[in-house]
């Protein structure tokens, strides 16, 4: 077996002679070391060995560190114990599942034998990327179940109010994603919620946590929504409440605060050691009057693009990210869709997108980009995801990128939704 790196340990470094010789005779690369020499090896610089000749009188534990000494270093030998004249010193090696060798050490001998542990070691090899392999897939399928069972979590298709359009575009980094969206009707379908929400972090664990951000949000939304609707029917009024010196829809604020609210106090009671939280946005719009209350925790500001030409409006945090500090207080803010309007909500997979020499696409050009696209939901985001696809280039996506365009048409055009 020519240029068979063969690894001799003994306690001594001194093997016996007639094992070298014949070692050397068929052509084998030999080391000797003393298990010492091996296990005090700084990384990367234990000797490469395809074949552990181990002296009998080692005991097998020291055998099986310097065999996984070996490993870590990425060789994986073949061990086989060998004795000159105590034969019986075999029997543990044996036991603990070592090839042996035993004298006389004629060459041929030591040729067969060190093609059958060639042998072995490349069946050994082919099972273990088998099951390698065969774990992998398992692992990607996992995976691909985790991908169908968070696509459940977001709506398979948006409401369309008289005279709105909403679209999104859903483009995540891995199989799983940490950004999340979600529209759905409250209050007797009064009010519309949209929200758009990235969990810090990516793959399964911050999927877990998007279900169950998901999950709370909506529930405490829907089920807030219909108590306040109950209320407000009794007073007969829908007005009433006073926040910030503006009148805003009791059916609209209060589902919203409540489900913020409790969301952020569920995750930081019961999950604050996982360090996980959300940046998220979180508005009630009324589509009779274009009026939105909202919350935005952390969040990038999203954009109200004007119809008119006018300059677009940010919609600045209110409050911290969701999750992260107890009992905190969340602000409501306010804004006013005029037709023809769109809002633009996003994840900051879109401000950090980043091109193939690293350089960010940013909020500056986001703004840039928005204020010369035609104001319309699905050309808006048509227009923003060729710019960032002109942008990014070869460069592989970095972070999960949702988009979210709220479009108000004007009386007489066209509806698309």
């Amino acid at each position: 077996m020519s240029q068979t790196k063969v690894l001799v340990l003994e306690e001594h470094a001194n093997a016996p002679a007639e094992l070298l010789k014949a070692l050397d005779t068929v052509g084998a690369r030999v080391r000797v070391r003393t298990p010492g020499d091996v296990l005090g090896a700084r990384s990367g610089q234990a000797p490469r060995a395809e074949v552990l000749l181990a002296h009998a009188g080692l005991s097998p534990h020291t055998v099986r560190a310097v065999a996984r000494r070996l490993g870590d270093e990425g060789h994986r030998p073949t061990v086989v114990a060998f004795a000159e004249h105590e034969l019986h010193l075999l029997g543990n090696h044996v036991y603990a599942g070592s090839d042996y060798l035993v004298p006389p050490f004629y060459p041929e001998l030591i040729r067969a034998r060190l093609r059958n542990c060639h042998e072995h070691a490349d069946h050994s090899r082919t099972m273990q990327d088998v099951a390698e392999h065969a774990e992998l897939l398992g692992y990607e399928r996992e995976l691909e179940i985790g991908r169908e069972i968070q696509m459940g979590f977001l709506p398979d298709s948006l409401p369309s109010p008289d005279d709105w359009e909403i679209h999104v575009r859903f483009r995540p980094a891995r199989t799983v994603a940490g950004d999340f969206y979600d529209v759905f009707e409250l209050v007797n379908k009064r009010r519309l919620a949209l929200v758009v929400a990235d969990v810090c972090d990516k793959g399964v664990g911050a999927a877990l946590f998007m279900a169950l951000i998901r999950s709370l949000l909506r529930h405490t939304a829907e089920q807030s929504g219909l108590q306040n609707l109950l209320a407000a029917d009794l007073l007969g009024e829908e007005t009433a409440w006073q926040e910030q010196s503006r009148a805003i829809p009791v059916v609209g604020a209060t589902p919203l605060l409540n489900a913020v609210v409790g969301t952020n106090n569920y995750l930081t009671r019961n999950h604050i050691r996982q360090g996980y939280f959300a940046t998220m946005f979180f508005g009630v719009l009324d589509p009779a009057t274009g009026s939105l209350v909202y919350i935005n925790g952390g969040h990038n500001p999203p954009v109200l693009v004007s119809g008119n030409g006018a300059e677009p409006v940010l919609l600045d945090p209110t409050g911290p990210a969701v999750g992260v500090i107890p009992d905190v207080t969340f602000s409501l803010g306010y804004t006013q869709f005029s037709p023809g309007d769109t809002l633009f909500i996003y994840t900051d997979g879109v401000t950090e997108a980043r091109s193939a020499s690293g350089e960010f696409f940013g909020e500056d050009q986001m703004l840039k980009r928005l204020t010369e696209a035609a104001v319309t939901g699905e050309e808006l985001l048509d227009h923003m995801d060729g710019a960032l696809g002109e942008f990014v280039g070869p460069a592989e996506q970095s972070d999960d990128i949702t988009m979210m365009a709220v479009h108000w048409r004007r009386p007489g055009d066209a509806g698309t939704a």
